[in-house]
């Protein structure tokens, strides 16, 4: 007589513990990156690079997310290495970002007005030596005055030649990163003199400093986003593979706020931090914060709750996806407000610290700023659906992200103190809040079972990658050329233009959905859709009332 095999015990799934530890998860990376990334083109700025070469590294950055990032997500479930991926991301990018302190730095801090009280006077009568300042015009620096440092001897016994080689020493705040820059270049040019000839260095010494200093942080910057790029995607997609297989998918949007909150917590403190540790660490305390943030990520990456088992066949949901959008016009329309506003975004993201900077505000009013809008996004999620139903269609929402970032950046354009970009940040909500809304409720209307995460992530490359990468290649000439209270101005032109067009097109093409009992039969539905009034009333509903009135009427008869 056989004997029938135990029952295997079915293994239990703390999905609120795994929930948990995604969040904690989200929450430091997201911190991390909040010390770093939006500070970037700050530091480029002190280490002299033009508005050009600043667009051009950020574009560099975007477009290599944009092709790696799908790649590496891919290979990573294909091979079942997504931990590996998730570990080795964190750490090879904290180490890579450490290869821009070997760039020369400042090297001086007092010329800023924030360290003069622990400096010696620079009296010219006392004939001593002391830091001058020769004025300059740089067009491409927005049109500011640039302040080359040089070292000069005044002799008090000859006042005449004292006319005709002194230079006012007085700085503005507004100006003090250009003397950073210039000693940054002076002092990349004197180490260079004193480096051993490699053939990649004696190339670049046909350059000028500046030049030489652009390849140089371009390729850090390029090699640091191949490190940090596969990250996201990969933890992402383990995590709703994790929850898929447990049923539990809809919590897969709560570690969302999580990444925001951490966002808002890391420019905040790093903000803070860098005005307090200025006149110690001058403008390094960003790198040295992300690199500690990711190093302490690391350890809960090897708890992150992953779904690991690799799929028999290769997926072809992008393809899938790009056909949704290409079969429904509203969602083409989402596509296309998507690219405009990432284009948008990127030049607020990359040349907003930049207008601040130029208005005295220091690095605690710009971390400050941009946590407040952190802050506004998360806190816009609860109002959402009643605003939604108030305006009767989600894609309303659209346009008024859309006027909002037009309002945004109109305000930018006209700052006048350090803390005047407050009002404007608290936007935030309504521009990127609603607009990824917006987008995710588009997603939902005209997905197919399997597809609804595919399409949000298609969205965010096309508006955070592509429109970003677009844009920050193309505002980077425009600050170069007439400045950024121009660039702003413009973009706020061509916002408004298209929230007019987008409202009366989304007026005028008729709303299509999938029917909503397709999600629970998965079945196949891509070639079923229907208006917004048939929607109203599903097929299977109509046929049970049928056929209670029919039944009725049968009674009645009899």
């Amino acid at each position: 007589m056989m004997r029938k095999p135990a029952m295997q015990k079915s293994k239990q799934w703390n999905i609120k513990g795994a929930m948990h530890l995604a969040g904690i998860f989200h929450f430091l990376h997201s911190c991390g990156s909040g010390c770093l990334v939006p500070f970037l083109t700050l530091y480029f700025r002190h280490l002299g690079l033009t508005a050009t070469m600043t667009g051009i590294i950020m574009a560099s950055k975007h477009l290599l997310a944009l092709v790696w990032r799908p790649i590496s997500s891919v290979l990573a479930r294909q091979y079942d290495k997504r931990r590996t991926v998730i570990v080795g991301s964190l750490l090879s990018s904290a180490l890579v970002v450490l290869l821009l302190l070997l760039f020369p730095s400042a090297g001086i801090k007092a010329e800023s007005g924030r360290c003069n009280a622990s400096q010696p006077s620079a009296d010219p009568t006392d004939g001593s030596d002391f830091t001058t300042l020769e004025s300059m015009n740089i067009p491409s620096q927005s049109n500011a005055n640039v302040y080359s440092v040089k070292h000069t001897t005044i002799i008090t016994e000859q006042p005449d030649e004292l006319s005709s080689t002194y230079t006012p020493t007085l700085v503005n705040s507004s100006s003090s990163w250009s003397i950073r820059a210039i000693r940054s270049l002076r002092n990349l040019e004197e180490q260079q003199e004193e480096a051993p000839h490699t053939e990649f260095l004696g190339s670049l010494k046909v350059m000028d400093a500046q030049h030489q200093m652009f390849f140089l942080v371009l390729f850090v910057i390029v090699l640091w986003e191949f490190m940090a790029a596969p990250l996201e995607w990969t933890a992402d997609d383990g995590l709703y593979e994790y929850l898929d297989y447990v049923d539990a998918t809809g919590r897969h949007k709560g570690v969302k706020v999580w990444k925001q909150l951490g966002a808002a917590v890391g420019t905040g403190v790093v903000g803070i931090l860098v005005t307090n540790l200025y006149c110690r660490t001058g403008t390094v305390t960003e790198l040295y914060s992300y690199t500690a943030l990711m190093i302490l990520t690391a350890p809960t990456a090897t708890l992150f709750p992953l779904y690991l088992r690799k799929r028999e066949r290769p997926t072809s949901g992008g393809f899938k996806a790009l056909q949704l959008v290409h079969g429904n016009s509203q969602a083409l329309l989402c596509a296309i407000t998507v690219v405009l506003t990432g284009m948008a975004t990127s030049a607020v993201s990359d040349f907003l610290l930049w207008q601040m900077q130029d208005h005295n505000a220091m690095e605690i009013h710009m971390g400050i700023s941009l946590a407040l809008a952190y802050l506004s996004q998360a806190g816009f999620a609860p109002l959402a659906g009643r605003l939604a139903r108030f305006l009767k269609y989600h894609g309303w929402l659209l346009v008024l992200a859309v006027i909002s970032l037009s309002l945004q950046c109109l305000y930018y354009s006209f700052l006048w103190g350090p803390w005047a970009v407050v009002p404007a940040q608290m936007l935030a909500g309504f521009s990127t809040g609603a607009l990824w809304w917006s987008v995710t409720s588009q997603c939902e209307d005209i997905a197919t079972p399997g597809t609804e995460e595919t399409l949000i992530r298609l969205f965010e490359a096309l508006s955070l990658e592509l429109g970003a990468g677009l844009g920050s290649l193309m505002v980077g000439f425009v600050v170069q050329k007439f400045g950024l209270k121009i660039l702003f101005q413009g973009i706020s032109v061509i916002l408004a233009l298209w929230s007019i067009t987008l409202a009366v097109l989304k007026w005028k093409i008729p709303r299509q959905r999938r029917i909503n009992y397709s999600r629970l039969l998965a079945a196949d539905t891509s070639e079923v859709s229907e208006s917004e009034s048939d929607q109203e009333n599903d097929w299977l509903e109509t046929a049970m009332e049928d056929a209670k009135r029919s039944n009725k009427w049968k009674m009645d008869k009899f």
